[in-house]
């Protein structure tokens, strides 16, 4: 069992809430600061693959939420005119015991929250954390916005892609805009007649025109979402919402070059309404070479360690897997002089997967954008190798020993 009993998590969206419960499973408690007065109940659908489900799984809420998404097995690729291209699979119950699964990220985190209540974990909102005050070999303490402080033996940075305890290890470090801008509408599936043949979400490519992401939420499929990406200058956070808020703009550039694709993509845009338009800058953390302090006690994971474009499918995915083999490694370092050692062991071993990712989101952000901002881009349309089994089917406790035996 682990010398550290007492880790503070800094966030509670999707990476903090499943590192309190892993850190549970492995007898480690902790306790969760949210900068918001009550849980996140913001954000769109997003795809779990079997690597997280499996993880859900083990930490006892896996049934619930499958309950509550649509299950696919495959990201399918079309042409302009509607013929099949490709497939990118996200999940075979045959193949590893899990589909795919479309499911809102705020339904994960009442699951969630639900089960850390049901565990006695506290998450404590409306706590903003400020900065480090010190940190030594055996403890950390730090300050909230609101001048009160709090001491453990450790704490986790699982505050996002503008993460301030990464500020701690790497003064001054941005995150990396890459110049684009995924919107999108969601829309009742009742609105379109989904082509005789096709299996959804699918993604209709044009080298002209871009592409077009057509996915179903909701456990019946009874919503539709359809997203489009565009390239775009980085904002402020008052430039993004002068962007959000224009709605008719928005709706604009979707049925721009709607009719060059199946009739599908027409009425589906024909079907928007202002009010389910959504945006999403695609930004990306800087590789960074430590994720945790020098004295061991201040980590980061998830989005504030290595942001993964939405193209990949992979974002919350890679989340889970964070904060599973986070706590895994955490239950073996059985002193405290071996902290260090055993999370840069960690973090090498995290960084292969992540570095595989960040290649295959550049290859899919390719294939969803238009040959005129992306030249040369027909030499990589059909060349990725989708084989995902790398990625989805890991033994995670086996990866773990064998990091530590690095």
């Amino acid at each position: 069992m682990a010398t550290q009993k007492n880790i503070a998590i800094i966030g509670a969206g999707l990476s903090g809430l499943v590192l309190a419960l892993s850190l549970h499973q492995q007898g480690i408690a902790s306790q969760v600061y949210e900068v918001r007065d009550a849980p996140l109940d913001i954000g769109g659908a997003i795809t779990l693959s079997p690597n997280a489900l499996k993880i859900l799984k083990k930490l006892g809420i896996y049934e619930p939420v499958l309950r509550e998404g649509y299950q696919c097995e495959a990201f399918h690729f079309r042409t302009q005119d509607g013929q099949p291209f490709d497939d990118y699979e996200i999940g075979s119950v045959e193949k590893y015991g899990y589909p795919g699964l479309r499911i809102y990220r705020k339904v994960l985190i009442r699951e969630l929250q639900a089960e850390c209540r049901k565990k006695g974990i506290q998450v404590t909102f409306g706590k903003k954390f400020a900065r480090i005050l010190s940190e030594s070999d055996t403890a950390v303490t730090w300050e909230f916005e609101d001048g009160t402080r709090g001491e453990a033996d450790s704490l986790v940075g699982a505050d996002g892609i503008h993460s301030r305890v990464r500020s701690y290890l790497h003064p001054g470090l941005e995150p990396d805009f890459m110049n684009v801008l995924a919107i999108g509408a969601a829309i009742p599936t009742s609105r379109v007649q989904l082509p005789h043949g096709w299996t959804f979400p699918v993604t209709i490519m044009s080298q002209c025109h871009g592409a077009y992401i057509l996915a179903p939420n909701l456990s019946d499929g009874s919503e539709l979402v359809i997203v489009k990406q565009r390239r775009i200058e980085e904002h402020d956070r008052a430039g993004w919402k002068k962007i959000l808020d224009d709605k008719e703009g928005n709706i604009a550039f979707l049925r721009e070059g709607a009719g060059a694709f199946p009739d599908v993509v027409s009425q589906a845009v024909e079907a928007i309404t202002p009010d389910s338009v959504m945006i999403w800058p695609f930004y990306q953390v800087p590789k960074m070479d430590r994720w945790t302090s020098a004295r061991g006690r201040v980590s980061i994971l998830g989005d504030a360690a290595h942001a993964i474009p939405p193209s990949s499918g992979q974002g919350a995915n890679q989340v889970f897997e964070d904060a599973y083999t986070f706590a895994l490694m955490r239950a073996r370092c059985q002193e405290a002089t071996t902290l260090t050692s055993v999370l840069s062991k960690w973090q090498r071993g995290r960084q292969e997967r992540i570095d595989r990712l960040i290649v295959l989101a550049r290859q899919m952000n390719v294939r969803r954008l238009p040959e005129s901002s992306n030249p040369g881009a027909e030499e990589v349309i059909g060349g990725e190798d989708f084989n995902m089994g790398w990625l989805l089917n890991p033994d995670l406790e086996k990866m773990v020993d064998e990091w530590l035996a690095m």
